[in-house]
């Protein structure tokens, strides 16, 4: 059994202590948002946060990861509560397909934990593992600066981080 954290929950997982944590957190906890892209940690469709890093969910085994925090984009907000970087995406309809937003999501929220308003450079950068076949990287982008924007406003308000998410 491995204990797993993830979205502020403990979870007991009786896996392989090899199996990519992916697959665990679709097949054994039902979050589903990550997705299977290319299983080689190259599109970044499957990125999770682990204490507060973005991280390829698809190569990296659950046995790293007892005693971290898992985030998924399950854990950024809900469908009637979305988080800022959640809503932003939805705000600027930057999914085509959808398939890689998850990971893009995950990019960004670790981007504006760490840098509250980051350069298009620094955008660029962070959104530069994850791959979108449909071309919306501008409104990903925009997406992206509209949620650094709504994060600093709760900031300021003193809503801080924990009512931004």
């Amino acid at each position: 059994m491995i204990t797993l954290s993830v979205n502020g929950r403990d979870h007991s997982v009786d896996a392989d202590p090899a199996t990519p944590l992916l697959y665990v957190l679709r097949d054994d906890l039902g979050l589903n948002a990550a997705k299977f892209g290319c299983g080689l940690g190259q599109c970044g469709s499957c990125m999770v946060l682990v204490d507060g890093a973005p991280v390829v969910s698809c190569v990296t085994p659950v046995a790293a990861l007892e005693g971290r925090r898992i985030r998924t984009v399950e854990g950024l907000g809900t469908a009637d509560d979305p988080g800022p970087v959640q809503r932003a995406f939805i705000e600027e309809q930057a999914a085509q397909c959808g398939y890689c937003i998850p990971g893009f999501m995950i990019s960004a929220q670790a981007l504006l934990e760490r840098t509250a308003a980051p350069s298009d450079a620094e955008i660029r950068d962070a959104l530069h593992p994850n791959l979108c076949r449909c071309g919306t990287h501008m409104r990903i982008f925009k997406a992206v600066r509209r949620a650094a924007q709504a994060m600093q406003t709760a900031d300021a308000a003193g809503t801080g981080q924990e009512d931004a998410r």
